[in-house]
């Protein structure tokens, strides 16, 4: 759907990690890994760019309990990410989706990505060659971890968001965080992530994906709002007609 570029980055020294624990898929025997090939993928949105390595990103049991993390220059969160650090500290770096396969990077209009992206390449090798973790293991319950005391709506609406829209989203790699849902008004609150953060298209994303999916397979869901990290509504909100014959036949998530 979108181009990709493959690059191919080698190193003459090799990370304990990758000696000790690389596998060749073809042979299934134990192998040194020499090289890294990082594949870079447009998205819709011309300030972010995915970049695909082709050894895992998030592993361990951060990798299992999380489907991405959103690291950014305002929050100090980033710092239990050795990753994000490296790449926050690029010129003209906004901010660090870092995914189970991928990360994506997202810049502010006054970067060039013919100069990040060199940046980009020789911060994700230095920390494959470092062999840290991508996140510092820490319990962390995901947003569509289903609690004890999540009505039956909303238990359907994390499990909808898990399965069938974020798999979508994150593709293009961008993410979607699940921030509530209020039962009077039927809103589900919804925090953009990764590339969707000021992506041109993102509000059809939400409108013809996102919520006519939610719509459709969950009736007390009448419409979502986009909000920011500091959960203050974004000018961006969307409400659902209470018609039945608004429900989509065939709801897909659209990037």
């Amino acid at each position: 759907r979108h181009g990709r570029t493959l690059h191919h980055v080698s190193r003459t020294s090799q990370p304990r990690r990758m000696l000790r624990g690389s596998l060749s898929r073809r042979s299934g025997v134990v192998s040194v890994v020499r090289s890294v090939f990082i594949q870079v993928e447009k998205t819709p949105n011309p300030s972010s760019l995915k970049f695909l390595p082709s050894q895992p990103v998030l592993s361990g049991e951060v990798g299992e309990n999380s489907s991405g993390f959103h690291f950014s220059r305002s929050e100090t969160d980033y710092l239990r990410s050795p990753l994000a650090k490296k790449l926050l500290s690029i010129e003209h770096v906004s901010s660090v989706f870092v995914g189970k396969d991928f990360v994506t990077i997202s810049k502010t209009g006054e970067g060039a990505w013919a100069t990040i992206k060199p940046f980009v390449f020789s911060h994700i090798m230095d920390w494959y060659a470092e062999g840290s973790a991508a996140v510092e293991d820490e319990a962390r319950t995901s947003d569509t971890t289903i609690l004890d005391d999540d009505s039956e709506v909303v238990a359907m609406i994390k499990e909808l968001i898990e399965v069938r829209i974020r798999p979508a989203v994150q593709e293009d790699g961008g993410d979607l965080i699940y921030r509530g849902f209020d039962d009077a008004t039927g809103l589900v609150s919804v925090e953009l992530a990764g590339s969707c953060v000021g992506c041109p298209s993102s509000s059809v994303t939400l409108r013809n994906g996102v919520e006519n999916m939610l719509m459709h397979y969950i009736p007390e869901v009448k419409g979502i709002e986009n909000v920011t990290p500091d959960d203050d509504a974004d000018a961006f909100k969307l409400s659902f007609p209470k018609s039945d014959d608004a429900r989509p036949d065939d709801p897909r998530v659209s990037i």
